[in-house]
């Protein structure tokens, strides 16, 4: 189980970034995805997730209305577009992948155990 994260770079605020998580060694349908973030002298925080068997969608307050995570499984990638973006959006982003034996890994996804986790790509918004 792999993922690899990418997309991340220097906007200045209000701008946006897509994010990609593309997976290999298993498929990401009966998977659901996370993005998290950590920044320096933070704790990791946990941003959002997409759900394996509905699609639904959750997110953190801060990002509400602001970023949307999505996923193709036929590409077997997932996705976090981030628009109006924020100084204190950055960060460097993680994604992860929660095993469909989760129990929440199918639906309410923000409970899931997310045990599969790819390096980080670095995200800094100017102000």
């Amino acid at each position: 189980v792999q993922l690899q994260a990418s997309g991340g770079g220097l906007v200045q605020a209000g701008g946006s970034l897509r994010l990609s998580c593309a997976a290999s060694g298993f498929a990401i349908d009966y998977y659901a995805i996370g993005w998290f973030r950590q920044a320096p002298g933070k704790e990791r925080e946990w941003v959002s997730c997409i759900s394996s068997s509905d699609g639904s969608t959750y997110y953190a307050d801060s990002v509400k209305g602001r970023f949307t995570i999505s996923r193709d499984n036929a590409k077997n990638t997932g996705y976090l577009q981030m628009n109006h973006l924020k100084p204190e959006d950055t960060a460097a982003y993680y994604c992860a992948a929660s095993p469909p034996t989760s129990y929440y890994s199918g639906r309410y996804c923000f409970r899931a155990e997310f045990d599969s986790w790819g390096q980080g790509t670095q995200v800094t918004v100017s102000s």
